[in-house]
């Protein structure tokens, strides 16, 4: 299959919007959000992406097709600092799921921001945690940490290497494969 991660230009922003009405309709599992006056749930954040400097959107392709998207910011969500990236939002449709294709997105988003990190998911979505688990396990080869203290659920902390200063630490499972190829 063939993934492409690319960043969303300012004008695909209405398609992040669109991608980001569905992650929020399979989101209103767990919290609830209700539709506005216009059938949409109409969340402003994606409009901050590609604007400030410290968010970074991504859309995700399987074969030339939309799969999903990936949004990246600044923020400690233990400290409330802008020190660390973290996964904003991430959505792969279901279509696209239990494939191997989310695991081979989150690295490939990792390694393009070196330095540390932060994931964070609700307790109510035990398969969000499920998944951020396995995933920073692997690509960390384990050496990251998980908090609970005082949030909704668990954040896992850990450090992406800088490009070529890696060493030892391949990561079978993301170095076997181009971005761009076929897993």
């Amino acid at each position: 299959m063939n993934i492409q991660v690319t960043p969303a230009s300012v004008l695909e922003r209405p398609i992040l919007r669109h991608l980001v009405e569905l992650y929020q309709y399979d989101f209103s599992e767990f919290d609830a959000t209700d539709l506005g006056p216009l059938g949409l749930y109409d969340c402003p954040y994606p409009d901050h992406y590609g604007v400030e400097p410290e968010r970074s959107p991504f859309l995700v392709r399987v074969g030339g097709k939309l799969a999903g998207f990936v949004l990246v910011g600044r923020y400690n969500y233990l400290t409330g600092n802008r020190d660390c990236w973290v996964m904003a939002e991430f959505f792969i449709l279901r279509k696209y799921r239990r494939q191997g294709i989310g695991e081979h997105v989150a690295g490939y988003i990792f390694d393009q921001f070196p330095g540390p990190w932060q994931v964070s998911q609700i307790n109510e979505n035990p398969v969000a945690i499920a998944f951020w688990r396995k995933v920073i396990q692997r690509y960390t080869r384990g050496s990251y940490q998980e908090y609970h203290a005082g949030l909704h659920g668990p954040v896992q902390v850990f450090n992406a290497p800088v490009p070529g200063v890696r060493g030892d630490r391949q990561r079978s499972v993301f170095q076997r494969m181009s971005y761009e190829s076929k897993i």
